[in-house]
């Protein structure tokens, strides 16, 4: 295993209470030396500055490996998942209990499409 793949041994989450708290019951859970955590809470009062420094943050911390985020907070800093072209930290997007799937709006599922050529639903 390579020296990048042995550093990168986090999830990071991004979302609503609820998705986060089960990522957090499920042990993803973790505080760096900074004791800064590897997750965010977003509800209406979270300012969109917080959301777009936290995934700053995430994509710059060398020991996440993926960085899931709820497709709803997704469309709130989508220029900025759009910009992301690194293969790590990876940006998977999730669904939210209240915010169903929508493969229209991935990021991720449309770099695919556009790599086989395929047009973008």
């Amino acid at each position: 295993m390579s020296q990048l793949q042995k550093e990168r041994t986090l999830i990071a989450a991004m979302g609503d209470e609820d998705s986060i708290t089960g990522l957090l019951l499920a042990g993803i859970g973790h505080m760096d030396s900074k004791q800064k955590p590897n997750f965010l809470v977003v509800d209406a009062k979270t300012p969109l500055a917080k959301i777009e420094e936290t995934f700053l943050e995430f994509t710059k911390r060398k020991d996440i490996a993926i960085i899931l985020i709820t497709q709803q907070v997704a469309d709130d800093i989508r220029q900025l998942l759009d910009q992301h072209d690194q293969a790590f930290p990876t940006v998977l997007e999730i669904p939210s209990k209240d915010h169903p799937y929508d493969p229209s709006k991935d990021s991720v599922l449309k770099r695919v499409q556009r790599l086989f050529g395929e047009e973008a639903r």
